[in-house]
């Protein structure tokens, strides 16, 4: 399967709104456990924890040859992962735009791994892509730390 970034450069994409425009696709043939609403919810929570703004956000899942490939193509390395996150507006302003590749059939492996929900792996996830579009990084151990104090700060704000 051939598959391209779907991003289109600003200001191809025009919001009038104000408001983030999320779009989410599932090439992947699984199930997505959670619906448009609830990574809304993340999506506001990571804007108001970080004070960014997202202005266009695209969510794809894909399966594990596609992230293979993705990751392949444009970081060089050839490993099934949960997540790659490009980022459009090269930091020139605070309204970030960028696409976040998930591989669901991963991260359905992580809840088991992890013995959490589904529901709250694919959330936690998209948290964690749009922590790496807001600038966090988790290369090193105390990276990943922050990280994942932060994930779980905003799946708690989402779920309060």
């Amino acid at each position: 399967m051939t598959f391209h970034l779907m991003m289109k450069t600003f200001p191809d994409i025009p919001n009038q709104r104000n408001e983030p425009v999320l779009s989410i696709s599932n090439i992947s043939n699984t199930e997505i456990p959670v619906p448009k609403n609830r990574f809304e919810s993340v999506l506001k929570a990571v804007e108001d924890q970080e004070n960014i703004r997202f202005q266009e956000i695209e969510l794809v899942y894909v399966d594990e040859n596609e992230i293979v490939r993705i990751n392949r193509e444009h970081l060089n390395k050839e490993y099934v992962t949960d997540i790659i996150t490009f980022r459009y507006d090269e930091g020139l302003n605070r309204q970030i735009e960028g696409t976040l590749f998930c591989c669901s059939p991963r991260i359905k492996e992580q809840s088991i791994e992890f013995g959490t929900l589904e529901s709250v792996e694919f959330l936690r996830i998209f948290a964690h892509g749009l922590l790496h579009l807001a600038g966090y990084d988790d290369r090193t151990i105390d990276q990943k730390t922050i990280m994942t104090q932060k994930e779980n700060e905003i799946l708690e704000l989402i779920n309060s």
